[in-house]
């Protein structure tokens, strides 16, 4: 089975920036589009930023849309994601997932990807 593992979550102040990377076990990376989701305590799980096969494709969700970038190297199986001015409300365990399925579009949905990772806790303070 695939296996994801995100690293480079911790605590920062408003403002501050942090950057998440995801390992991807598998060997035919280059094959799977890629997103990030995160989860709040006591809300459901959502989107956050998407990248396609090649990284020629991406999309974000509307809240962290010009502070967030996410990347990708398929030589490394290296999934990234720089978070910048971060805010309280950003506060989430994120989640690393892997989509094997072609599709045009980034999807957006959680159930639109097959594998996910373990999770980075982000904690932000105000």
């Amino acid at each position: 089975q695939v296996q994801l593992v995100e690293s480079g979550g911790g605590l920062v102040q408003a403002g501050g920036s942090l950057r998440l990377s995801c390992s991807a076990s598998v060997r035919t990376f280059r094959n799977y589009a890629m997103g990030w989701f995160r989860q709040a305590p006591g809300k459901e799980r959502e989107f956050v930023a998407g990248i396609s096969w090649r990284g020629d494709n991406t999309n974000y969700a509307d809240s962290v849309k010009g502070r967030f970038t996410i990347s990708r190297d398929n030589a490394k199986n290296t999934l990234l994601l720089q978070m910048n001015s971060l805010k309280p409300e950003d506060t989430a365990v994120y989640y690393c997932a892997a989509n094997s399925r072609y599709t045009v579009a980034v999807t957006t949905t959680l159930r639109g990807y097959e594998y996910w990772g373990q999770g980075t806790q982000v904690t932000v303070s105000s």
